[in-house]
């Protein structure tokens, strides 16, 4: 059992084995500061998975039933328990009192607030699939739309909002934010990429569309004070355009990929 959510592995939980990855040398699965939680019937969260992982949770649960004390221990990535990374990591395993669950409750809500912003403008069957692949990352997912209908299959934790005027959403955003736009409707598209041009601390901002709306939209935008710099800026086509499948999930994937490494390389992501 995995629960969706800190929130209900903690419901869930009565009793918890708090592991952090205190300390890394060299090559590991995950870095310094990871953790993951371990009840007597449930996990939350990982270390990297892989032998390593599979030790920590058996020394976890059986820190749970009483067969092992609480404390660190040091784990060489070698072929002794099957890796090949060659690093070495400390693991610190500790019993979740009440203490260590405030601050893991408020970590983890310290790291959903640092997640980059990725706003995605409306919510098509592409958009709707965006928002799902997007669902799985490090990121905070914002769909926007103009039309109430089309937020009904938009599902946490994505949110939706609802707004009249879609550019103030990108007026309102935290710097390094992404932008993706494919709404209905081409005109609203020009606007709020224009927008979001504008913003000079975006991560990305991407169109869906062909080269000749591309074309069209500079054409738009150079006469309404755009300038060449701020275009050159616009991704459109977005997703590789070397996989020719138009599959809105296909879509999604490759624009989801798209984003994470824009928003990686802008140092945006936590």
């Amino acid at each position: 059992m995995t629960p969706s959510t800190l929130e209900d592995f903690l419901h869930s939980q009565h009793r918890a084995v708090i592991i952090h990855v205190a300390g890394v040398e060299g090559s590991a699965p995950r870095e310094e500061g990871a953790w993951m939680l371990v009840g007597p019937g449930a996990i939350h969260g990982t270390i990297g998975g892989g032998q390593m992982e599979f030790m920590a949770i058996d020394h976890a649960q059986k820190i749970l039933a009483g067969e092992e004390r609480e404390g660190s221990y040091d784990v060489l990535l070698g072929p002794e328990i099957g890796q090949c990374c060659g690093g070495r990591v400390t693991l610190d395993l500790q019993l979740l009192d009440e203490d260590r669950k405030s601050d893991v409750a408020a970590r983890a809500t310290g790291e959903l607030a640092a997640r980059p912003e990725v706003y995605v403008f409306g919510a098509g069957h592409v958009g709707t699939a965006l928002a799902r692949a997007l669902s799985l990352l490090p990121v905070r997912v914002i769909v926007v739309e103009t039309r109430a209908e089309a937020l009904a299959g938009i599902e946490p934790p994505a949110e939706a909002r609802l707004t009249a005027m879609p550019e103030e959403a990108v007026r309102g955003a935290r710097p390094g934010a992404a932008f993706v736009v494919l709404t209905h409707d081409h005109s609203l598209d020009f606007l709020i990429v224009a927008e979001a041009l504008s913003r000079d601390d975006a991560a990305y901002v991407g169109m869906i569309g062909s080269k000749t709306k591309k074309a069209s939209f500079k054409s738009w935008y150079l006469k309404n004070d755009g300038t060449a710099d701020r275009f050159a800026r616009l991704v459109c086509p977005i997703g590789d355009v070397q996989v020719r499948d138009k599959r809105p999930a296909v879509i999604a994937a490759l624009v989801a990929a798209e984003v994470l490494a824009a928003v990686a390389k802008s140092g945006a992501m936590v």
